[in-house]
C-alpha cells in the first residue's frame, strides 16, 4: 500500500507531504485546485515520461518520492532479477527527479532504475482508475485480463505464457533454419561444382613454387647444358684445365710444406680446394647428364601451372595453400547441408511438442475463463441493483479462435443489457457513460477480492452519477477498502463522506504565484468541507446536519 508521498516543485505543487491510511482516503476540492496534479505526480513514480514543462520553479528540479509497504506481495523476484535492494520490512521508496535541463532520474530503494523497471514494479503496486478508463471495457485486452483476474486465470496464463515464449522461439529457429537450408540448396550446386573441380586438380602443398622452378629449366635447357659443358671442360677437361693447374701447384707445395708451418696450412688448404672443385665437376656433370630439353614435358608443366594461375584468379588468391582451404570449406559446407536437414526435423519435432503443450494449456484457460464468465455474471448482478440497475445484465462470451496469442486463443466479449427484456450486445455499443462507470466500479469491487494490487485510485470516477446512487457508490468503495488501500478523488459528498481519511486540495493565491497545497482535514473540517459540497461556503446548518448524517450512515 501507499503509505506516503512527497511532492516537491511539481506543477502549482510547491511541496506537499501526504500520509496515506490504510483504507478508503478521499481527496476532495474545487475544480482546478489541483487534486488531478498530485495523481499526475504519482504518475511519474509509475514510469511514465516527462519534460521540464511540470518544473513549478524552472530553476529548480523536481522531486517526487514515494514510501510503500509492499509485504506480502511476492516481489523478492523482481528485486533480484533487475538487481534491486530489497528490504526485508517490506518498504520501498520510489523516487524520480526531473532536473532543469528536462533529464530523468529514477530510483528504486536509492537504486538508479530505468524507466521501464520503474513501470514494470509499478504495474504490481497501483492501479490507477480515472474516468476515462471505462474506455478499456471495450478493449478485449482487458475483457481477457478480466476473467482471469476473477479466476485463477492468472496463474495459468504465467504457465501458458512460458509455454507460448518457448513455442514462438522454436518457431522462429525453425523459420531461421528453414530459410538457411534454402539458400544451401541455391548455393549447393554451386559449391559442388567448385568443389569437384578443385578435387580433381589434386593439389599438392608447395607444388607451384616446383613447376615454376622446372619450367624455367625446361624454358633454358639447350643453354644450361652447353653452359654446364664449357664449365666442366674448363674445370677438368684437358691438361690445361684449372683441376690439372690446381694438381700441379699441390705437388710444387707438397715439396716445400715441411719447412714452414704456414706453407703446410696453404698446401692443406689447396688441397682440399681440389676436393672441393672435384666435388663441383661431379655435381655439375651429373646435372648435365640430367637435364633434357622436352618440349612434351615443357607443354605439361606449363598446363599445369596455367591450370593453378586460373583457380587462383577464379578464386581471388594466389597460393595453393589458399585453394586446398577453399576446398577444405567447400567440403565442410557441403557436409553441413546434410546436417542441417537432421537439425531441421529435430527442431520441428520440438515445435510440435510445444505447440501439443501450448494446446493443453490453452484449452485450461478456456476452461478457466469460461467458469469465471458465469462467476461475473452472477456476481456482477447484485452489484449493479445496488447501483440504480436492477434490471442489467453482464455476461462474458469466451469463444475459441484458431490463432493462438500471448494470452491464449479466446476471444472474449463483455455483452450488456440494462432492461430486464432485449437480446443482449456488445457492452461498448449500448451501455451509457454513467452506466460505464457503474459497470466499472462493480468490475473493480469483484478483483479486489483477488488482492493481485494493493491499491487503487479513482480520479473522479462518480462522474454522470448523483444522488443515492452516489451513496451506493460510497458503500461500495468503503467495503473494496477493507480488501485493498482505496483512494478517490471525487466531487461527490456522499463519497467523501465514506472515507476514513479526508484530503482537502486548496489554492493559495499570492502576489508571488499560485500554488496547490494539500490538507488532512480532522472530524470537524471534514463536517464543514462535506457541507460545502453540499451546499455552498459558508454552509447553511442544514448542510452541516446533513454532513453530519453522511459521516454516520
Amino acid at each position: 500500500m501507499l503509505n506516503h508521498l512527497h511532492i516537491e516543485n511539481y506543477a502549482l505543487i510547491r511541496q506537499s507531504d501526504i500520509d496515506f491510511d490504510r483504507g478508503f482516503v478521499a481527496i476532495t476540492g474545487e475544480t482546478g485546485a489541483g487534486k488531478s496534479i498530485m495523481l499526475g505526480a504519482l504518475a511519474l513514480l509509475l514510469g511514465q515520461r516527462a519534460d521540464n514543462k511540470v518544473l513549478s520553479d524552472s530553476g529548480r528540479k523536481c522531486i517526487v518520492e514515494a514510501q510503500f509497504n509492499i509485504s506480502g506481495l511476492n516481489l523478492k523476484s523482481f528485486f533480484e532479477t533487475n538487481d534491486l535492494d530489497y528490504s526485508d520490512d517490506g518498504t520501498l521508496i520510489l523516487r524520480r527527479e526531473i532536473l532543469p535541463t528536462a533529464k530523468s532520474r529514477a530510483f528504486i530503494n536509492d537504486t538508479p532504475a530505468s524507466l521501464q523497471t520503474l513501470k514494470e514494479l509499478g504495474s504490481s503496486l497501483v492501479d490507477i482508475h480515472s474516468q476515462h478508463a471505462t474506455l478499456l471495457l471495450g478493449d478485449s485486452t482487458f475483457q481477457t485480463s478480466l476473467l482471469d483476474c476473477i479466476g485463477d486465470g492468472h496463474l495459468i496464463v504465467d504457465e501458458y505464457s512460458k509455454i507460448y515464449t518457448k513455442y514462438t522461439g522454436l518457431k522462429r529457429k525453425l523459420e531461421k533454419l528453414t530459410s538457411e537450408e534454402q539458400q544451401q540448396r541455391k548455393d549447393y550446386d554451386y559449391n559442388k561444382y567448385l568443389f569437384d573441380e578443385l578435387e580433381q586438380v589434386r593439389l599438392v602443398e608447395g607444388e607451384q613454387e616446383e613447376l615454376e622452378q622446372e619450367s624455367l629449366m625446361l624454358a633454358n635447357a639447350e643453354n644450361i647444358k652447353q653452359t654446364l659443358s664449357q664449365l666442366v671442360a674448363i674445370c677438368d677437361g684437358d691438361e690445361d684445365s684449372a683441376m690439372q693447374r690446381l694438381n700441379s701447384s699441390k705437388n710444387l707445395l707438397s715439396k716445400i710444406s715441411e719447412f714452414n708451418p704456414q706453407l703446410k696450412t696453404s698446401y692443406d688448404r689447396l688441397d682440399s680446394t681440389l676436393i672441393e672443385l672435384r666435388d663441383i665437376v661431379s655435381t655439375l656433370d651429373a646435372l648435365n647428364d640430367d637435364i633434357t630439353f622436352s618440349p612434351e614435358k615443357q607443354v605439361q608443366v606449363d598446363e599445369r601451372l596455367d591450370l593453378i594461375y586460373r583457380l587462383q584468379k577464379k578464386h581471388n588468391v594466389d597460393t595453393v595453400t589458399s585453394l586446398l582451404s577453399i576446398q577444405d570449406e567447400l567440403d565442410s559446407q557441403l557436409r553441413q547441408a546434410g546436417d542441417l536437414s537432421q537439425h531441421i526435423q529435430e527442431v520441428m519435432e520440438a515445435v510440435d511438442k510445444a505447440f501439443n503443450e501450448l494446446q493443453r494449456q490453452a484449452a485450461k484457460l478456456t476452461s478457466c475463463r469460461k467458469t469465471a464468465a458465469d462467476n461475473l455474471s452472477s456476481q456482477i448482478g447484485p452489484l449493479l441493483a445496488e447501483l440504480g440497475m436492477p434490471n442489467a445484465r453482464l455476461e462474458a462470451s469466451v469463444e475459441e479462435t484458431g490463432n493462438y496469442g500471448p494470452l491464449g486463443n479466446n476471444k472474449v466479449s463483455l455483452l450488456f443489457n440494462a432492461n430486464r427484456t432485449g437480446q443482449m450486445r456488445e457492452l461498448s455499443k449500448v451501455a451509457s457513460g454513467g452506466e460505464m462507470s457503474r459497470l466499472m466500479l462493480a468490475i473493480k469491487s469483484i478483483t479486489a477480492k483477488a488482492g493481485l494490487l494493493p491499491t487503487v485510485i479513482f480520479d473522479e470516477i462518480d462522474s454522470g452519477i448523483s444522488g443515492d446512487i452516489s451513496v451506493k457508490v460510497g458503500r461500495i468503495m468503503q467495503r473494496m477498502s477493507n480488501e485493498m488501500q482505496v483512494i478517490a478523488i471525487t466531487h461527490l459528498p456522499q463519497i467523501a463522506a465514506r472515507a476514513s481519511q479526508h484530503y482537502k486540495v486548496y489554492k493559495d493565491d499570492s502576489e508571488e504565484m499560485t500554488a496547490s497545497n494539500i490538507k488532512l482535514l480532522d472530524n470537524e473540517e471534514r463536517r464543514y468541507e462535506i457541507a460545502v459540497m453540499l451546499s455552498a461556503e459558508p454552509p447553511t446548518e442544514a448542510a452541516l446536519q446533513t454532513a453530519a448524517e453522511l459521516m454516520t450512515m
